[in-house]
């Protein structure tokens, strides 16, 4: 590697608290962020990471809680202040994280940084990254904070007035980092990846977290279909691939180098061309010879589940599964997506089964809050999900820029959406026109249960 700089930079990578009234790691990680980590890593500069969700911060009096049988667990929380406009939501509304004295603490350890890289995910989670950033400020007032991630890129104006950091970045952050870093920095190494070919990136910085209890996986970017409530396509234009070689070569290291035992797939088409990617992928892992569980929480494609591929999921250790149904009025889907019909939906079902695969591993997406959606329709295919044998599972609908439903959420919403992303949180059916009613999703959620 060469470098134009005499000084390689010391670069701290942060991710941010969550405010919400509702928050738990499904196997979260800023695989974005610690992706960029990873190149720059590559690349000799100095990486720090700070993670204000850790669940296993050392200064907690007491273990947390892990579910042995997939990794998962709550984060710590503190009850705060509602933001202004949901005071009449009948839940407390928590700081997801670390508290703030630990996360100065972390930061006042550190050796001073040359920049700051803050990600983002939900939009109306940004004021936890507000007050993420007035913190680092707070320590390390004279250098540069960078604001990345999803809410960066879906909200970018709204970041650059409100989020306080002094750059904010929109898009893949593949292609811009190093630019970016040069910039800031004067730092300006020999590029040694192609944004473009994701084989040739290095694997995201994951052995930088305190306790790496599970590993999330993105074999792929982009999606070919176009949902109207989805922002696949403006996050990520281009549909890409990894080979599945390089994927089970980093389910392998993470495996025996580091103990993991449970991955997470957070592709938007992890089944999509099932031949050339999930099976040779699969049958690489089995080869491998190592037992593992496989979740997926960014739900599979349902139509492209045959019978021999559902064995081979079952073979390769599948764990949690999670289908995008989203409705089962099948008649009056075309505004919302054309992913599965009920014949197909029925078929996979039937594959699932037969190859082993227990009613609590296999679970149906039921969007709920949906523009003009009345709660007896959320009713209705929960009671056929059910029917079918799996467990149906809700999934607030939350209101994204740039999506073709994204002008029906607004006209349907008692809030202004249009004003503030932080009234299209999902907990609060920001689409429903009359006001609020917690006792609504608490019937849902018990009669998705039963």
């Amino acid at each position: 590697m060469t470098s134009t700089a005499t000084t390689v930079p010391h670069i701290l990578l942060v991710n941010p608290w969550i405010h919400d009234f509702a928050a738990y790691d499904f196997w979260a990680a800023p695989l974005g962020l610690l992706t960029l980590g990873g190149i720059l890593r590559d690349h000799g500069a100095r990486i720090s990471f700070v993670d204000c969700l850790d669940r296993f911060h050392p200064l907690q009096a007491a273990l947390p809680l892990v579910d042995k049988r997939c990794g998962r667990g709550p984060y710590i929380k503190t009850t705060i202040p509602k933001p202004p406009g949901l005071a009449d939501i009948p839940r407390n509304y928590c700081r997801y994280g670390v508290p703030p004295e630990w996360l100065r603490h972390d930061l006042a350890v550190l050796p001073p940084p040359d920049l700051v890289l803050v990600t983002s995910l939900m939009t109306y989670w940004y004021p936890g990254v507000r007050e993420t950033i007035a913190v680092i400020k707070s320590v390390f007032s004279d250098v540069p904070v960078v604001l990345g991630g999803i809410y960066a890129t879906l909200c970018a104006e709204h970041a650059e007035r409100h989020c306080g950091a002094d750059h904010v970045i929109s898009g893949p952050g593949e292609a811009a980092i190093l630019p970016m870093v040069a910039r800031l920095t004067g730092w300006r190494p020999t590029p040694r990846h192609d944004p473009t070919d994701l084989d040739t990136l290095p694997l995201p910085a994951l052995d930088l977290t305190r306790r790496l209890v599970h590993v999330p996986l993105l074999t792929s970017r982009g999606c070919p279909f176009q949902c109207a409530y989805c922002a696949s396509h403006r996050l990520q234009p281009r549909m890409m691939r990894r080979s599945p070689t390089s994927v089970v070569a980093e389910i392998v290291h993470w495996h025996r180098d580091h103990g993991v035992k449970d991955f997470a797939f957070y592709d938007d088409a992890l089944l999509v061309d099932a031949d050339r990617h999930i099976v040779p992928l699969l049958e690489g892992v089995i080869e491998a010879g190592i037992t593992v569980r496989f979740h997926t929480p960014n739900a599979l494609h349902i139509r492209n589940i045959t019978r021999p591929l559902a064995i081979l999921m079952r073979r390769a250790g599948f764990h949690t599964i999670r289908l995008g149904l989203e409705t089962t009025a099948f008649e009056r889907r075309q505004s919302m997506d054309r992913k599965v019909t009920e014949e197909e939906f029925l078929r996979a079902l039937n594959h699932l089964k037969a190859a082993g695969f227990a009613a609590d591993q296999v679970g149906a997406y039921l969007l709920a809050g949906l523009p003009g959606q009345d709660v007896a329709a959320v009713e209705s295919s929960i009671a056929v999900v059910k029917a079918a044998g799996i467990t149906p599972v809700i999934a607030h609908y939350t209101p994204i820029p740039h999506t073709p439903m994204w002008e029906a959420a607004v006209e349907a919403s008692r809030y202004d959406l249009a004003a503030d992303p932080i009234y299209t949180n999902n907990a609060i059916f920001p689409c429903r026109s009359e006001t609020f009613s917690w006792e609504v999703l608490t019937r849902l959620k018990t009669l998705a249960r039963a």
